[in-house]
């Protein structure tokens, strides 16, 4: 019997994460992962009859945007390793009345698609995440026909900064909470994995040219996160990505910190009790296959 890796570990963590969120996903009062899938599909500027490829499609926040602008000849194929969020993506997609979708459970490193078969690879903080991602830009760049494009989204990662966080939730989450993460989920592993290579543009377009990309372009732009409250934001904060750091922190660590984000993010508001706006630096890359 096969022993399982640390990547097999983590992707198994990270499905169960994302199953257990799909139904709230992105659903809790707390605008973030739309209007940033809308900026995306608008850079990246899919046309009609295009086929497009979104990897990690979540609930749909990028892949249903383009699915609507390559219609109708064109088709949207939306990817994710959580088999919840393929399911509630379609019911969106159904919702909505878009038709040329499809949806399939995979793994977005080693996805098993034809050589060529797509105009254009999305991955609205996706990408970034699998666990080799230079390796996995290799391989999107063989699925992209000739003149084809990818783009994503990426945070813009600083080494004083909480991981994947905005900056102003740095003094909030005490850096010493990692400790209850898995070690390739620390800091120091984070940067070698991830800042390293993300952190500088100059690196970042290495990367993809190595991938086999050129015409690489990096734009760094605020998305206003709204949340209708602080209690808002930390229940949906259970819904994303730092789930995985809910689940593993002990019980009084974990009510103490919701308190703390809670307060600070409440006097973030108006006086007439509007929601709370975080401005969220977000990095946008777009490059086309060197070929």
């Amino acid at each position: 019997m096969e022993t399982a890796t640390a990547t097999d570990t983590y992707k198994t963590k990270v499905t169960a994460a994302f199953n257990g969120a799909a139904a709230t996903y992105d659903r809790l009062g707390v605008e973030f992962f739309t209007p940033m899938g809308s900026r995306l599909v608008e850079l990246a500027a899919p046309g009609p009859g295009e086929r497009v490829l979104d990897i990690g499609c979540g609930l749909g926040a990028t892949l249903l945007p383009a699915a609507q602008l390559v219609a109708p000849a064109g088709t949207a194929l939306g990817i994710d390793i959580a088999d919840a969020m393929i399911e509630e993506a379609g019911r969106e997609a159904e919702r909505q009345g878009i038709t040329n979708v499809e949806l399939r459970v995979m793994d977005g490193e080693h996805p098993e698609l034809p050589a060529r078969s797509f105009d254009l690879a999305l991955g609205s903080y996706s990408v970034i995440f699998l666990p080799d991602a230079r390796a996995a830009l290799a391989r999107y760049a063989d699925l992209l026909a000739d003149g084809g494009r990818i783009a994503f989204t990426s945070p813009v990662f600083t080494r004083d900064t909480f991981p994947f966080l905005p900056p102003l939730f740095t003094p909030l989450i005490p850096f010493e909470l990692l400790q209850h993460l898995p070690e390739a989920w620390h800091p120091e592993q984070l940067h070698r994995q991830l800042h390293s290579w993300l952190e500088d543009p100059r690196d970042l377009t290495a990367a993809l040219e190595k991938a086999g990309f050129t015409d690489v372009e990096i734009t760094d732009e605020p998305v206003l996160m709204t949340a209708e409250s602080g209690e808002a934001w930390v229940d949906w904060s259970h819904t994303q990505g730092m789930r995985l750091l809910w689940q593993h922190l002990p019980q009084d660590e974990a009510a103490a910190l919701r308190e703390r984000l809670i307060t600070a993010l409440d006097a973030l508001r108006a006086a007439d009790g509007g929601p709370v706006v975080i401005e969220v630096p977000v990095r946008y890359v777009t490059a086309t296959v060197a070929r």
